[in-house]
């Protein structure tokens, strides 16, 4: 029964996926449906957190739009993610940055990995 279900994930995997952490700032090239259109919208923000595994990872992107917090969580493997592009590389010391929804301005910034 096992071997079946990972038989399927596989299946549903994408083939290439950007390497993406906690803190980067990405663009998430996402498809919307309106009506019998299709259209590409694009979220940027900085990535809050990483969970699970194989073809059930999700990704949760926090965004500030004229003043307001916006999230949104996306499944990494969703046919509806176009493609996701790293901006900037952040550095951070933790895995969920849940401590930026309380942060105003420029301390909601996340300091830039120098190479």
């Amino acid at each position: 029964m096992n071997d079946i279900i990972k038989s399927i994930e596989a299946g549903q995997m994408k083939e290439t996926v950007p390497e993406f952490n906690v803190g980067d700032t990405v663009k998430v090239y996402a498809k919307i449906k309106e009506g019998n259109r299709e259209r590409i919208q694009i979220f940027e923000g900085t990535v809050l957190k990483r969970q699970g595994g194989s073809n059930r990872e999700t990704f949760t992107v926090r965004k500030n739009s004229n003043g307001v917090g916006v999230e949104k969580t996306w499944p990494l493997h969703s046919p509806f993610v176009e493609k996701i592009e790293v901006v900037r590389r952040g550095k951070v010391r933790r895995a969920k940055l849940f401590y930026l929804r309380d942060r105003i301005g420029k301390a909601a910034k996340v300091k830039e990995v120098v190479k």
